[in-house]
């Protein structure tokens, strides 16, 4: 399977997790180009910065060259989706908010959002609705500090204090836990061992999404990697 994905953050150490992410759920012959935008801001936070990243990510998908089997969009705001898809209607497009809420939905039960920064968690809470997850969103559950740094470096250097929140959200009630934020990118399976639910990687769901509909069957993370 060949797929693009692209992150419309223009942080490079960003896009470096993201493709490590995705490499660690490739298959044999599975081929994966991960790249950044073209041009917008490191981190997307307000609208203004969605608009800039969206043209970022257009510009991308236009220099890749060949066509992919799939394109994935590595935000949570799932920058671009609506552009992407008018311009390339042949080619299955996905963005990881998209992915990592219909995971939540088919496991089932309440679910919370974890992370890192308060900045983002209004817009994490928007997407959740606007994906149709609303009514099932326990919380969204913030850092208290703002982001300071490099987004690339928020999975290790704050790595306990996410970890510690996904096992609060999971007492409070949560049945499956989304990590919210590109940066969060292959920081799941290093969760998963200290939490009791369910931990979502947005980008390993596109990935089996998007597999699952270039093969034709249904996606199923229950019985793929979410262990009852």
């Amino acid at each position: 399977m060949r797929l693009l994905i692209v992150n419309p953050n223009t942080s490079a150490g960003v896009t470096r997790r993201i493709a490590d992410a995705a490499a660690a759920v490739a298959r044999p012959g599975d081929r994966f180009t991960t790249r950044p935008a073209a041009f917008g801001p490191e981190l997307i936070v307000t609208a203004e910065d969605g608009a800039e990243a969206a043209r970022g990510v257009i510009e991308t998908i236009r220099r890749a060259g060949e066509t992919p089997d799939g394109i994935i969009l590595a935000s949570f705001g799932d920058t671009g989706a609506e552009e992407v898809r008018k311009a390339w209607p042949d080619i299955p497009v996905i963005g990881i908010a998209e992915a990592a809420f219909a995971a939540a939905r088919r496991i089932g039960g309440p679910f919370s959002i974890v992370t890192f920064a308060p900045e983002v968690a209004p817009p994490l809470r928007e997407k959740a609705i606007q994906h149709g997850a609303g009514d099932a969103l326990l919380r969204v559950a913030a850092l208290e500090d703002p982001l300071q740094g490099d987004p690339a470096d928020v999975a290790e250097t704050l790595f306990a204090p996410l970890a510690a929140l996904c096992a609060t959200c999971a007492r409070d009630g949560a049945r499956s836990i989304v990590l919210g934020g590109g940066p969060l990118a292959g920081l799941a399976s290093r969760i998963a061992p200290e939490c009791p639910v369910p931990v979502i990687d947005g980008t390993q769901e596109a990935i089996a999404q998007l597999r699952a509909r270039v093969a034709g069957t249904p996606a199923d993370p229950t019985t793929r990697r979410y262990p009852a």
